[in-house]
């Protein structure tokens, strides 16, 4: 069996209508399969202005906007037409990208039709109940994760770290790594525009440290600001950079008066902004992947982030970078402090990540999980033997 003979149904609960990391690797990962001559059908909540086109065919699946998070829509049940549209399309292979009710419905919709179920986990949702003071709910949740993962044939993920979360959680033990990769053409160091930084009012000799993310609170916001503080009352001379836009926005302009704000920036114009930095900080400890780490390193800047599964694959401690305990302020700003004050380390760290970025490309990321999904038509072929 080839890539080419591959009939994949897709199933998302965000496919294009939030612009994410998660749902921007799916699309690529679509378009890569219809380059391989693969066919895909994309089941997910739609709306009527997107934030991107979406690669493949796309069928809208009935959804409502989530209460508090207006942004962000919940997919409801698989209609009578999208199951005729299902029939239709005849796939041999299922792929759930959202541990929702819609996807609960697909894979047991496979398992009557005998085809094989591979579900991408893209961010640790447990973790974001501790942002809205609901901690005490995280093992209720884990165990319907379980439940549902472990009802799939196999997982992906994107890094080791995480790979090794889940098999600690026993959600499953058959995980393969499907990382992340990166688009040199937007993120290179050779984007840096100190003409840009002038035109936010940021001096030459002013060290930028920067945070790049969609604006919400799950992304670290308040340890962030927090280390901000703490690296102004050692009175270190810095510049703050934020790019990036979400609900979140307001509270961190009001938390960071001093800092520089871009809103959302895309293509090259998010690669000049992202190489205009002097060291990126993103302590983030919700994130399956870190595609802002991996972003900034491929500009050639030093990474302080969290002990988390979505840099600690990605950043080597005192090579690339910094690695420090969630949430440990103190430390976040002596590390921070260092590359403000030593630029020869700053520029030797970033070196060393821009170097590291060399290993990530997006074909060969992409066929693993192609390879995967043939993996598993065999299997479940030689189940039914």
């Amino acid at each position: 069996m080839q890539t080419s003979d591959l009939r994949i149904a897709l199933f998302s609960g965000n496919y294009n209508y939030v612009r994410d990391g998660a749902n921007r690797a799916l699309n690529r990962l679509v378009g890569y399969l219809l380059s391989q001559g693969a066919a895909v059908r994309v089941y997910s909540p739609t709306v009527a202005e997107p934030a991107f086109e979406p690669q493949g065919d796309l069928v809208s699946v009935p959804s409502f906007a989530i209460p508090g998070r207006p942004e962000y829509r919940f997919p409801l049940a698989l209609s009578s037409s999208v199951r005729r549209d299902l029939a239709a399309f005849k796939p041999n292979v299922v792929h759930v990208a959202s541990p929702d009710i819609v996807a609960h419905r697909a894979v047991t919709l496979a398992r009557r039709r005998g085809l094989p179920v591979l579900s991408s986990v893209h961010t640790r949702f447990e973790t974001y109940l501790r942002y809205y003071n609901m901690a005490w709910f995280e093992p209720v949740l884990v165990a319907m994760l379980r439940r549902f993962y472990r009802r799939c044939d196999a997982l992906v993920v994107p890094s080791e770290s995480f790979a090794q979360v889940l098999r600690d959680q026993r959600m499953n033990y058959d995980i393969d790594i499907w990382s992340r990769g990166i688009d040199r053409e937007f993120f290179n160091p050779g984007l840096r525009s100190m003409e840009w930084r002038r035109s936010l009012g940021i001096g030459d000799d002013e060290v930028v440290v920067g945070f790049h993310s969609r604006l919400v609170m799950e992304k670290g916001l308040d340890v962030f600001s927090d280390a901000i503080d703490e690296l102004r009352r050692r009175g270190v001379k810095h510049r703050v950079l934020v790019v990036g836009d979400g609900p979140a926005r307001p509270w961190f302009e009001a938390r960071l008066p001093s800092a520089t704000f871009t809103g959302y920036l895309g293509g090259l114009d998010l690669g000049r902004a992202v190489a205009s930095m002097d060291t990126l900080f993103f302590p983030s400890v919700t994130e399956a992947f870190g595609n802002v780490s991996l972003e900034a390193m491929a500009c050639g800047l030093p990474v302080v982030a969290s002990i988390a599964t979505g840099s600690q694959n990605l950043v080597e401690d005192k090579v690339s970078g910094r690695l420090i305990p969630p949430g440990a302020i103190h430390q976040f700003a002596a590390a921070l402090r260092t590359y403000v004050e030593q630029p020869e380390l700053r520029s030797r760290h970033g070196a060393a990540g821009e170097l590291r970025s060399r290993d990530f490309s997006w074909d060969q990321i992409n066929q693993v999980v192609a390879d995967t999904y043939i993996r598993l038509i065999r299997q479940k072929a030689a189940q039914r033997g």
